[in-house]
């Protein structure tokens, strides 16, 4: 291998470990040091220092924890070098002289690091836009672009809303601590959200699909924690049965539409165990929006074909879906489903209503370019949906 290939390969293995180990090793260095811009810059730092050492002496056996044991001495020496954190410093030391840096001692209701700090960064005192963006920030280590492209706003607003997050938690002398097991209630729902939206983050940043899998792991470890809260295995179907989908969804950068994905690629494995959650939370009663989202995909996974698809049955969910969630994205699938059934004419009736809140939303112009083409309009009065849209997919 060339100098020249060696270094390209030592970079993409840098890039690699930094989106699959980031949000564990700072998960791992807020478990330790209790101070969340300490343990980023660590991490940051160390894998600076990995990208150029790297490069010079080789890749080491086990990457992520290189990384791991790297940030920590780097904040250990930021810690010994403040004098206001020589107690802690001196904690650390003694944790590391006995050989428990690796694993210090967690403590509380939750022991997953990375879900530990999910919890920490959706405390109540932080509103919901702030929890999400920073907790996708810490755990995924999506840039700040990456997160302006996934909350469809501009860099410089994502960017102030991360720095409002940052200063709520010191100016409010926000503990980084997982809460006790009567607080996990008064949580779930917003770290909920925080998953879903960390899933879908695999989706709309191409480079980030492994937070796909890691929101389902994480989804998983919840379920288990809070066996009784139907709201975390509701949430675990829907991810189940969205992924099982995902391998036919593109095709050559372009969306693919449900009629022409190939069924027989689906996952039925994550099918099954996507509908037996579905079927056990229906036993439960009280559905709520997680539940009717996944009990909208398991209606599609239960279709041989395309055309044996019940689109009565999806557009009722949907009807139920919109009492919980009145949004102009359940108003668009709803209208894709009644395209289905009535036809395109009335499908654009019913997305002209909500186009107006959806400018930024490719999806809306792809559902309406199509249906447009579909009545023969000019290509030319379609607009922006012929720049933007490639296929509408059915949810």
């Amino acid at each position: 291998m060339t100098e020249a290939a060696g270094k390209v390969s030592a970079t993409d293995e840098v890039a690699g470990v930094f989106r699959d180990a980031y949000g564990q090793a700072v998960a791992t260095l807020v478990r330790v040091f209790g101070d969340i811009t300490l343990a980023e810059d660590a991490v940051q730092d160390a894998f600076e220092v990995a990208t150029e050492r790297w490069q010079r002496d080789g890749i080491p056996p086990n990457p992520a924890g290189w990384i791991v044991t790297t940030a920590r001495n780097r904040a250990i020496d930021v810690v010994r070098r403040a004098a206001r954190g020589r107690t802690l410093y001196a904690e650390v030391a003694v944790g590391a002289g006995s050989g428990d840096l690796e694993d210090p001692e967690q403590v509380g209701a939750v022991s997953d690091d990375r879900l530990r700090l999910i919890f920490t960064c959706c405390h109540p005192a932080l509103r919901i836009e702030h929890q999400v963006a920073l907790t996708l920030r810490l755990l995924g280590g999506l840039s700040v672009d990456e997160l302006a492209h996934a909350f469809l706003i501009g860099e410089p607003a994502m960017a102030k809303r991360l720095v409002r997050a940052k200063y709520k938690i010191k100016a409010a002398n926000i503990p980084y601590r997982v809460p006790n097991e009567a607080e996990l209630p008064d949580r779930l729902r917003s770290v909920l959200s925080v998953l879903y939206l960390i899933y879908n983050a695999g989706f709309s940043t191409p480079t980030r699909t492994s937070l796909r899998d890691e929101a389902i792991r994480l989804a998983r470890t919840l379920v288990e924690l809070m066996p009784d809260q139907s709201e975390a295995a509701e949430l675990l179907a829907l991810m189940l049965l969205s992924e099982a989908r995902a391998p036919t969804r593109v095709a050559n950068g372009s969306l693919v539409l449900l009629r022409d994905q190939d069924r027989s690629r689906w996952n039925r494995n994550q099918i099954d165990e996507g509908q037996r959650i579905v079927r056990a939370c229906i036993r439960r009663g009280q559905p709520g929006p997680y539940q009717l989202q996944a009990a909208i995909h398991a209606v599609h996974c239960n279709s041989a074909t395309f055309e044996e698809t019940d689109w009565d049955q999806i557009v009722a969910i949907y009807d139920h879906l919109y009492t919980f969630m009145p949004t102009p994205v359940v108003a668009l699938n709803r209208a894709i489903a009644i395209a289905e059934i009535e036809g395109p004419s009335a499908a654009l009736d019913l997305i002209d209503q909500v186009a107006p809140n959806l400018t930024n939303y490719h999806l809306m112009h792809a559902a309406r370019g199509t249906y447009l083409r579909q009545l023969g309009q000019r290509e030319s009065t379609i607009g922006t949906a012929s720049s933007l849209a490639r296929n509408p997919e059915n949810p």
